[in-house]
C-alpha cells in the first residue's frame, strides 16, 4: 500500500528569476546569511591559529605535562578548522563566486585549505625542528599534528565547487523544462532533484518527507547538484520540446552578455 508523502515548502528563495537565460542572481536575504556564516567561519579560524600559538608557546616553555596540552590544543585547532571550512563552504553555496574571475573564484571556494595550513603547517615545523623534543615525542606530537592536517585539509577543500555560471545553467534548464517556473523537489537521502512529485525514484524513497523550492535551496541545504534524467525526460516528452531550441537561447545569452 503507498504511502502518502509529505511535501516541505523551503522559505526563502535564494534568487528570483523570472525568465529563462536569466544570470543567476542570489537574494538579499541569501547573501546576508552567506556574510553571516564568513564572520562565523573567519571568527573559527582566528580560534583555530590562536591554539596553534598556544601549543607552540608550549612547545617553546616546556610546561609541566607539555604533551597532554599541545594534544589538546592540537584538537581545538582541527575543531575550530573543520567546523569554520564547513560554515564557509555553506556561504559559497548560498553567494557563489564567479568563474570569469579565476584566481577569485580558486581563492573563494579553497580559503578554507589555505586556513588549514596556516593553522597547522607552523606548529608541524616547529614540532620536528625543535630541540625540547626527543625523537619519540617527536613522532607522536608530529604524527599527530600531521594527521590533523590532512583530515582539515580534506575536509576543508571543496571538490565540487558553486559558480554563479553553474547555477544560471542549473536555473535556466530546470525553468525551461518547467514553464519558467523555479520549482524542484528532493529529498534528504537523495542525490538528484526532481521536476515532478510522483516521479518513481522520489517514491521509492523511503521517508514521508518531500522538500520542495529552488535550484539554488537544493544546492545550499543538501548540495544537490544534478537533475533527475527520468523527470528531464518526460518534461520533454510531454512539453514538446527540441534540445535545439535551448541551445539557442542559452547561445543568444551569452552572447549578448558578451557584447
Amino acid at each position: 500500500m503507498a504511502t502518502t508523502k509529505k511535501v516541505i515548502q523551503v522559505d526563502g528563495g535564494n534568487s528570483t528569476p523570472t525568465q529563462p537565460s536569466r544570470t543567476f542572481v542570489p537574494t538579499p536575504e541569501a547573501k546576508g546569511r552567506a556574510t553571516r556564516l564568513r564572520l562565523i567561519a573567519g571568527l573559527l579560524w582566528f580560534v583555530a591559529i590562536c591554539a596553534q600559538i598556544g601549543a607552540i608557546f608550549l612547545l617553546l616553555k616546556q610546561v609541566p605535562n607539555m604533551m597532554i596540552w599541545m594534544i589538546v590544543l592540537i584538537v581545538v585547532d582541527l575543531a575550530s578548522v573543520i567546523i569554520g571550512s564547513l560554515l564557509w563552504k555553506k556561504s559559497n553555496r548560498l553567494d557563489p563566486a564567479s568563474e570569469k574571475d579565476k584566481f577569485k573564484f580558486f581563492l573563494q571556494n579553497q580559503l578554507g585549505l589555505f586556513a588549514a595550513i596556516v593553522a597547522f603547517l607552523p606548529l608541524i615545523i616547529f614540532i620536528f625542528t625543535s630541540k625540547n623534543l626527543d625523537g619519540k615525542q617527536k613522532g607522536i606530537l608530529g604524527g599527530i599534528a600531521v594527521l590533523a592536517l590532512a583530515i582539515a585539509g580534506i575536509t576543508s577543500y571543496d571538490f565540487n565547487p558553486p559558480s554563479v555560471e553553474q547555477y544560471t545553467e542549473q536555473t535556466n534548464r530546470v525553468e525551461w523544462l518547467n514553464d519558467g517556473q523555479d520549482h524542484v523537489f528532493w529529498t534528504k537521502s537523495g542525490t538528484k532533484y526532481h521536476l515532478y512529485e510522483d516521479c518513481p525514484h522520489i517514491n521509492s524513497k523511503r521517508t514521508d518527507e518531500i522538500y520542495s523550492g529552488t535550484v539554488a535551496q537544493a544546492r545550499e541545504l543538501k548540495n544537490i547538484t544534478e537533475l533527475c534524467k527520468t523527470c528531464e525526460n518526460r518534461a520533454i516528452k510531454e512539453r514538446g520540446l527540441k534540445e535545439a531550441d535551448y541551445s539557442a537561447g542559452v547561445s543568444q545569452t551569452t552572447s549578448e552578455a558578451n557584447e
